[in-house]
C-alpha cells in the first residue's frame, strides 16, 4: 500500500497514512477538511535517500534470502545486510 501525505486545512497539520487508493478516496470524502498533498514519497524512495531507515523486519528477510539462496551476492550488493 502506498504512503500518502495529507494536510488538515483547519490546523495546517501535515501527516502521513498508509492506505489503498480506494481507501484514500473514501477518507477524503469523509473528511472534507483534509486535502491530499503531493509529497516527496510519491516521487522518490525515502529509504534510499536516507530520510528513513529500513526496519529490522526488512533486514531480517534479506538476511534469510541471502542465507537460503546459493550464490547470493546480497551481502555485497545490499547495505541492509
Amino acid at each position: 500500500m502506498p504512503l500518502y501525505d495529507f494536510r488538515n486545512k483547519d490546523t495546517g497539520e501535515v501527516f502521513e497514512k498508509f492506505m489503498s487508493i480506494s481507501a484514500k478516496e473514501e477518507y477524503l470524502k469523509e473528511n472534507p477538511n483534509i486535502e491530499s498533498m503531493l509529497g516527496m514519497n510519491a516521487l522518490i524512495d525515502p529509504v534510499r535517500l536516507g530520510v528513513r531507515k529500513a526496519d529490522n523486519g526488512f533486514k531480517e528477510v534479506l538476511q534469510r534470502i541471502h542465507e537460503k539462496t546459493p550464490g547470493s551476492t546480497l551481502n555485497k550488493t545490499s547495505k541492509y545486510i
